[in-house]
This record gives C-alpha cells, structure tokens and sequence, in this order.
C-alpha cells in the first residue's frame, strides 16, 4: 500500500506549492507516473487503494519523497 505524507507533499488547497508556477498539474509527477490511474489531484492528493498495484511508480517519481510504500 502507498501512503502520502501530506507534511511533505507539494499538491495543496489544489495547485503545486513545490515551485513558483502554481500549477494545476505536473509534467512528471506521481499521478503521471502511475499506470493505474490510482491517484488524483483534486484540493489534496489522493491515492484510491482499490485501483492502486503498488508498484512503486509514484514514489519513484516524487521528488519531495512525500510518498512511501507501508
């Protein structure tokens, strides 16, 4: 299962807070990176463990390593 840490984690009230762009999405993020489509950008970054195959991806692809295997 992968687990977010929300204290490290850039995505929140809805836009990246990691850089100065603000943006609404990511070029190379965790939700890019994830090829079940398990996790959404909406106000907080969330991960539907139904959909998630905990390959590891996501955490490969955070660099603020907000993501973690449990």
């Amino acid at each position: 299962m992968i687990v977010v840490d929300y204290e490290k984690c850039c995505w929140k009230n809805g836009s990246c807070t990691g850089c100065s762009c603000g943006s609404k999405t990511c070029a190379n993020g965790c939700v890019e990176a994830c090829p079940a489509n398990a996790i959404t950008r909406k106000k907080i970054l969330k991960i539907d463990k139904n959909k998630c195959i905990d390959c590891g991806a996501c955490v490969i692809a955070c660099k603020k390593r907000a993501l973690k295997s449990a």
